[in-house]
């Protein structure tokens, strides 16, 4: 394998051991196949959006928190949903 080569395939396992210091999102559209159908999830900054209806009461559904879990310790603070919390609140 060529030298130069080699050298970027060890800066890409580093950046990616680094990837909480090294790789935020802006934005990012998922496909996302779920039992009932498929959904497009996109974050945009530190908000979800899910074309599934669930999503539209809670802010939360199961696809935007299987991809908390996907990417876990690379999304800003602020974009973790915190489903306890949303429970918490009182409805009215």
């Amino acid at each position: 394998m060529h030298s130069s080569l080699i050298g970027k395939v060890e800066k890409a396992r580093r950046y990616a051991e680094e990837k909480e210091q090294r790789i935020s999102f802006d934005a990012l559209t998922i496909r996302f196949h779920g039992d009932n159908g498929d959904h497009i999830v996109r974050l945009d900054g530190s908000h979800w959006h899910c074309t599934c209806d669930f999503f539209d009461s809670w802010d939360v559904c199961c696809h935007t928190m299987a991809l908390e879990r996907v990417l876990d310790g690379m999304l800003p603070q602020d974009a973790r949903n915190h489903i306890l919390d949303k429970i918490a609140q009182p409805v009215g």
